[in-house]
């Protein structure tokens, strides 16, 4: 399936952001975003299965699975025809229909409600996806097989880890559509931005926005923070004072703007 209103320009226009915007925090994504009047872009709650490492950010493109409660009980396939209508069924689930068609550079999203007791991937899953060339991905809900998946090497957000394979209380109805993860709204071709803090989610034109000025703002932080660790008062510096302002672009050559 394709992403609606995703094509070659919207593609072209996200790779030249991915590494600028991997140089930005989700802290200032965050801030930056609430400046404009998006408030509700973080995933609340989620956070990574391992640490991703100190300045890491992961960037990518979000494709979309949306689960909801199973109706029913479901007996296990008895005979060769059930285990076959079976397996026809789990290779024509939307979970399976997106990850087989993961491109390098997507993010697996899902919607699982934040149910805490059905794993929604496991090792077998997410070796897959990360073979598909997947950068992570990012569920609101969580896994199993947890210490196999960080052997794997897939960075998965999520809210922890249960024994249980998902359908025991939930089943993927529907892929690459708008859903809810974590208190965002979340849709296919969003850019999605996570690091040791969490998963945030923003559209492209906001993300390019950030990509642009993000990266000035996190090298000013970090000359402000040096200058804390220093001795200076936040008086001072935190917000920088013109004067301080100044001795930033001094000590950056001027190109600290």
């Amino acid at each position: 399936m394709a992403i609606a209103d995703w094509g070659s320009a919207e593609q072209q226009r996200f790779e030249a952001i991915r590494e600028p915007l991997a140089r930005v925090s989700t802290a200032t994504a965050n801030h930056m975003l609430q400046m404009m009047g998006w408030r509700n872009t973080f995933a609340v709650g989620l956070s990574p299965l391992q640490p991703l490492g100190r300045g890491l950010v992961l960037v990518g493109r979000a494709r979309t699975v949306r689960y909801l409660p199973r109706r029913a009980s479901e007996a296990a396939p008895a005979t060769d025809e059930e285990r076959a209508v079976h397996r026809a069924a789990r290779r024509n689930s939307p979970e399976m229909l997106t990850i087989e068609s993961l491109e390098p550079g997507d993010v697996f999203c899902v919607d699982a409600m934040g149910v805490l007791t059905a794993g929604i991937i496991g090792d077998i899953l997410s070796a897959r996806i990360r073979r598909r060339g997947a950068v992570m991905a990012v569920i609101d809900g969580v896994v199993r097989d947890s210490p196999y998946i960080r052997m794997v090497g897939l960075p998965v957000i999520c809210r922890g880890a249960h024994p249980a394979a998902s359908g025991r209380d939930v089943a993927p109805v529907d892929w690459d559509v708008p859903i809810h993860v974590a208190g965002v709204h979340v849709r296919p071709g969003d850019v999605v931005m996570a690091d040791d803090d969490g998963a945030l989610f923003l559209p492209l034109d906001l993300a390019e926005i950030v990509a642009a000025s993000g990266p000035a703002k996190e090298r000013l932080e970090a000359w402000i923070r040096g200058k804390i660790q220093a001795g200076g008062s936040v008086w001072d510096y935190y917000p920088p004072t013109p004067e301080k302002l100044e001795e930033y672009e001094r000590e950056q050559g001027g190109a600290g703007g």
